[in-house]
């Protein structure tokens, strides 16, 4: 899955070695972090000297040592590691003493502030355009997910209280990653039921928020994102700025995708907002994502941890895999990044091999085996 150019704010320096931790973490991340190593190994002839480094996170691990984060993981991220996967965690929904996710700890201590989310469809016909073509860029590191809450007991019985953090420093940071994707990455009006409802935006952001409610931390988000093109003296002038209360945005993305091209919210809404949009082209195991900074990124499949089939081998490892190529991308590598990607949709187009939430019935393995050797086939 392509960001059309080269990804925003690329890594891509002269690499001796590459260097990628990977963390599986629970769940199907054990079975869909092995075949993205496999695609990277597949387009390792246009990379430098590759290295992998197993790294441990998660409830497993939490309930094993006490940390759902090892300092050692940090430590290895830091100091060893040129980029990382990670797969995907069993957070509990009840609070349990000394336990905090490891992705939104890890998305903090490497300040991975920029979640970028492509959501785009595949046709069995290449010369049709995609009826869904989206990039949510969701601000990674604050909102809800400073996780500052506190439960009071009061006259009228218990009281439970959550501080939402929405700072200018983090709002108008996304923004510009919004305003720098939109602008690398324009789309072309089609036709019919194709068309780009704004036919004549061929750049756009929508900003999604909520602040005819939340007039002060969604407003300063609002006002710190219509800020960055003010800002860039006319960088961002031939991109087009819309806006979208957070509750008719997800009512219009389910009935009108095609006017979106780049959508950009806090972290709450972008977190929702993107997994919604993954009805629209057929599963969560088809959205990858990046975790990016400005020294670091992470890829990350956008579906959870499946308890109900983990292990069973039926995954889809799609996600993950398009998680490698965004991954690499960002760092520069576009060319095996695309042949990752063409391989993907080659596999996806004909419907031919699929896992069970596309309607098919192979396998883990046998979707991977397919991808690979289309991978490969590609260097004949």
């Amino acid at each position: 899955m392509m960001l059309r150019k080269a990804a925003v704010r690329s890594l891509s320096t002269a690499r001796n070695s590459l260097t990628v931790g990977l963390i599986p973490a629970d769940g199907i991340g054990r079975e869909v972090i092995p075949a993205a190593r496999d695609a990277i190994v597949a387009v390792q002839q246009e990379l430098p000297p590759l290295k992998f480094i197993d790294l441990l996170a998660g409830w497993d691990t939490f309930t094993r040592t006490g940390t759902a984060l090892p300092s050692e993981t940090v430590r290895a991220l830091k100091d060893e590691c040129d980029c990382a996967l990670f797969g995907s965690v069993s957070s509990p929904s009840r609070k349990v003493a000394g336990y905090s996710s490891p992705i939104v700890a890890l998305r903090k201590e490497l300040d991975l502030y920029a979640n970028i989310r492509p959501v785009r469809s595949v046709s069995a016909d290449a010369s049709t355009p995609p009826t869904t073509d989206l990039i949510v860029v969701r601000e990674n590191t604050e909102c809800l997910y400073v996780k500052d809450e506190k439960l009071v007991n009061t006259d009228n019985g218990k009281e439970a209280r959550a501080i939402r953090l929405i700072t200018e420093r983090a709002s108008t940071r996304i923004g510009k990653i919004a305003f720098e994707l939109a602008k690398a990455r324009p789309r072309k009006a089609g036709t019919g039921s194709n068309c780009c409802y704004f036919s004549d935006l061929l750049q756009l952001v929508t900003i999604i928020h909520k602040s005819n409610v939340l007039s002060v931390t969604d407003g300063l988000f609002r006002e710190s994102v219509r800020a960055v093109p003010v800002a860039a003296n006319g960088k961002f002038d031939d991109v087009t700025i819309e806006e979208q209360l957070v509750d008719s945005a997800v009512y219009r993305l389910f009935r009108e995708p095609q006017i979106y091209d780049v959508m950009v919210a806090p972290n709450l809404y972008g977190d929702i907002i993107s997994d919604a949009a993954a009805a629209l082209v057929g599963s969560l195991g088809v959205i990858p994502s990046i975790n990016a900074g400005d020294n670091f990124v992470m890829g990350e499949p956008v579906h959870g941890s499946a308890p109900d089939i983990a292990g069973k081998g039926i995954a889809n490892p799609v996600a993950s895999i398009r998680s490698a190529a965004l991954m690499l991308r960002h760092l520069g590598y576009s060319s095996p990044a695309d042949k990752i990607d063409k391989a993907v949709n080659d596999t996806l187009a004909p419907g031919k091999v699929l896992t069970a939430d596309l309607g098919g019935s192979s396998s883990t393995s046998e979707v991977t085996k397919h991808i690979m050797g289309l991978i490969e086939a590609q260097y004949q």
